[in-house]
């Protein structure tokens, strides 16, 4: 049987519970496949080349983590779907010889919320993935607000018709989401005393984060706000990744039963 390699490429990577998701399913699905994948962890210094990489390690297809998203965006050959309106991708395939960029982060969020009544919601970060956030959030009719400490890639948020911010602003927020990498270094992303202020009023803490109970988690949990982490939207933007890398042979809903039973 032919052989196929994939990949997640990120720094840091080691944390990542894609190779153990996505191997799952190309065990489970090698005979409708045709072909075993296998899916590897793949760490990136900083100054890499996506594309390069990509080719020259031979992939069919590969996720991408932080702080590549963005990046990745610019070296495609062709971007299809919402990945468009959020210039970030986090999933590429290789299709007639081009690589091919998707963001499946947006649906996977939305997918992950158990609750889907919410009006309005605060971002915390400007990076690849709160892009993919913002884009979903506003395609589903809230308002959306994004804090970042710098007015780095503020104004492509600006651009979406969201609220964007350096302070905290003095509001409620229903949902209110880390989007930053402090939880990766057990760090809250804001204040403290400004985040509990925003958890006693909001209906949902979410942290894209998965795997441990962040400060920011455990913060809300402190407050008994409902909070989430990220392993849901991990699951669902997984799923969602490995329908492209099947060419469409197994549905998203399908993959991710089996991710679900392995992880």
């Amino acid at each position: 049987m032919k052989l196929k390699s994939f990949g997640v490429f990120g720094n840091p990577i080691k944390h990542s519970k894609s190779p153990l998701i996505h191997n799952a399913c190309f065990l489970t699905f090698q005979k409708k496949l045709g072909f075993l994948g296998h899916y590897h962890p793949i760490l990136l210094p900083l100054e890499s080349h996506i594309k390069n990489e990509f080719l020259h390690l031979r992939l069919s297809g590969a996720n991408v983590t932080l702080p590549f998203k963005e990046r990745a965006f610019q070296v495609c050959d062709k971007i299809k779907g919402i990945a468009l309106e959020c210039a970030s991708v986090n999933t590429l395939v290789l299709e007639n010889d081009e690589l091919v960029g998707y963001n499946t982060d947006a649906l996977g969020f939305y997918l992950s919320l158990k609750q889907k009544n919410y009006q309005n919601a605060l971002i915390l970060g400007s990076g690849g993935s709160a892009k993919a956030l913002a884009c979903e959030l506003k395609k589903q009719g809230l308002q959306v607000s994004v804090l970042n400490r710098s007015s780095r890639g503020l104004d492509f948020f600006q651009r979406l018709g969201c609220d964007c911010f350096m302070e905290p602003p003095k509001s409620a927020f229903d949902l209110i989401i880390n989007a930053t990498s402090a939880s990766l270094n057990h760090e809250l992303p804001l204040n403290k005393e400004v985040l509990k202020g925003y958890f006693k009023e909001g209906k949902l803490a979410y942290d894209l984060a998965y795997g441990f109970l962040t400060p920011f988690l455990s913060l809300a949990k402190e407050l008994e706000t409902p909070f989430q982490d990220g392993k849901d939207m991990l699951i669902y933007q997984a799923s969602l990744s490995f329908e492209k890398f099947s060419a469409s042979q197994i549905p998203y809903s399908k993959a991710f039963e089996v991710m679900r039973s392995v992880f």
